[in-house]
């Protein structure tokens, strides 16, 4: 009888502080030795609360996530450079949580993230290659664009800062909506 098994309301203590339009999709208590009462993940429409953060990831800040059938473990993206229209993104830090009883989070967390991609292309460039991407990011109108460079391709050199700008300009192009 799961069909009519409500999930338990999220602790006010855990509540993380939402915006006004935000809301909460899932949560888990993350388990292990150092967790309190208080450590869950919270997934919102918006992104996801991590124990101790202070502030939410939005999906469009997660480069990727991935479920072993007890470990969530999310690895963010962080911008290394701004650039004109772009930003350049590497890997953060992973960070993985124990979930023992993890409903509906793992799903929403893979659902959120792909859905947050609207627009990929990979292009080989001279040393390397380089990954452009537009995300939808919530409560924004629009395409946030960013690129990630494959290791070792010399990301700071004049020909390649010209050829991103370049793909990411087509990429914006292609992925405009048509009158």
């Amino acid at each position: 009888m799961k069909l009519f098994r409500r999930r338990p309301k999220l602790p006010a203590a855990a509540r993380p502080p939402l915006a006004a339009e935000e809301r909460v999709l899932a949560w888990c208590a993350v388990a292990g030795e150092a967790a309190s009462r208080e450590d869950v993940v919270v997934a919102t429409n918006h992104g996801i609360w991590l124990p101790s953060a202070a502030e939410r990831l939005g999906w469009h800040e997660i480069h990727k996530a991935a479920w072993s059938g007890r470990e969530l473990r999310i690895t963010p993206a962080t911008a290394l450079a701004e650039r004109d229209g772009y930003t350049v993104l590497v890997d953060g830090p992973d960070v993985s949580f124990l979930l023992l009883d993890p409903g509906e989070l793992p799903d929403q967390v893979r659902s959120r993230v792909t859905r947050s991609v609207a627009y990929t292309t990979y292009h080989p460039l001279p040393g390397g290659a380089v990954r452009v991407v537009g995300r939808r990011v919530s409560g924004r109108d629009g395409l946030s664009w960013a690129v990630r460079y494959d290791a070792g391709t010399p990301a700071d050199s004049p020909e390649i800062v010209d050829a991103t700008g370049e793909l990411v300009g087509a990429a914006r192009s292609a992925a405009e909506p048509r009158d």
